[in-house]
């Protein structure tokens, strides 16, 4: 049996069923297939259904406030995707009269849709034979063809991206998609893969060169930068202080805390005496740690983050750019998983 035909006869006895493998509507695929980027399906389920709910059509997205679109987001990370997702679901509603396209080179044009997730579209609600290639699919073809080109590599894109297609099932192409991504996550997994009882066995490269282990290649990443975060926790009466951030960092336009970014982790007494804690607070307070730095992982980023709590011995006649909100009303904004967790973590509201 051919190595396509192989593939779609375990996913016919081993699929999960999945809700977005149950329609042909571009708009529903598009919204799984960029969620579930970087994202376990087990993590992402909840998040998709809980889009469907609040927009089930293209123009329910489009006409969203980005703050709705970031709150429902909050916890998946990459933010820059659901701003992208919103301004591709405005883009459908203005140039395409509110119907999702379904062709690749179409679905190219609008914004935040790379190549992988343009071919998943267009197989997926037109069956287009464009192949797919995420990491599962990569892991597959890297073990069953004996590939050591490195998958995060220009020339490796290239090279996967032609043998994907020399792979594909003419006929069938949205069916063998689905059935090499899922093979890929359940059969041949990063870790111990269940190479015993695989139907591909016989022809599997690495299984008979003993380098299930080694591929796919990939190339070391930078090291990750490291920042540290200092958030200030003020309270007045039933209300907290918060900022939304700006510019071109991470969690464009998400809420969190006063905050003062340090070079290197430091002391309660060095921050306090720092001239950007004296612009922004002065010199009348009393600082109490509330906890621990916290490691967050970004892409590329590790994140240091400690909480304190910050309250003045006199009235306060800085100028701050901060807005205070009601505690029960932390729950509507759309805040960093970092913050989120804090605050589940320390009881400060009821979110």
């Amino acid at each position: 049996m051919a190595f396509s035909e192989e593939i779609i006869h375990w996913y016919t006895q081993h699929k999960r069923d999945l809700p977005w493998r149950n329609t042909t509507d571009a708009y529903i695929i598009w919204l799984s297939e960029i969620i579930l980027q970087q994202t376990r399906v087990e993590q992402g389920l909840p998040y998709f259904e809980r889009f469907i709910a609040h927009f089930p059509t293209v123009k329910d997205f489009a006409e969203a406030s980005e703050d709705q679109i970031l709150r429902l987001w909050q916890g998946l990370g990459y933010y820059s995707r659901a701003r992208n997702m919103h301004q591709a679901a405005k883009t459908v509603m203005e140039v395409y009269n509110g119907l999702f396209p379904t062709h690749y080179e179409t679905l190219l044009n609008l914004k935040g849709i790379g190549e992988y997730t343009a071919a998943a579209i267009a197989s997926f609600s037109a069956n287009e034979a464009q192949a797919v290639v995420d990491g599962n699919v990569y892991r597959v073809l890297a073990r069953y063809l004996g590939c050591d080109e490195p998958i995060n590599s220009n020339q490796g894109k290239k090279l996967f991206g032609r043998l994907a297609n020399q792979m594909l099932h003419r006929t069938q192409p949205a069916l063998y998609n689905q059935a090499i991504m899922e093979f890929g996550a359940l059969q041949c997994k990063p870790q111990k893969p269940n190479c015993v009882q695989c139907p591909l066995q016989t022809d599997c490269y690495a299984l008979h060169a003993n380098k299930v282990d080694f591929l796919p290649v990939k190339l070391k990443s930078k090291p990750a930068r490291s920042r540290y975060f200092y958030y200030f926790i003020l309270r007045k009466d039933e209300q907290i202080a918060v900022q939304k951030r700006g510019g071109k960092d991470i969690w464009e336009n998400l809420y969190e805390f006063p905050m003062i970014e340090m070079e290197h982790a430091t002391t309660l007494l060095d921050l306090q005496e720092s001239e950007r804690f004296q612009e922004m607070f002065g010199k009348q307070v009393i600082l109490r740690l509330l906890s621990q730095p916290k490691k967050h992982i970004l892409s590329h980023q590790h994140i240091f983050a400690s909480f304190i709590e910050l309250q003045y011995t006199e009235k306060c006649n800085k100028k701050n750019t901060w807005n205070y909100v009601f505690l029960k009303d932390l729950d509507t904004l759309a805040k960093p998983k970092l913050i989120y967790t804090f605050l589940r973590e320390y009881h400060i509201c009821n979110n």
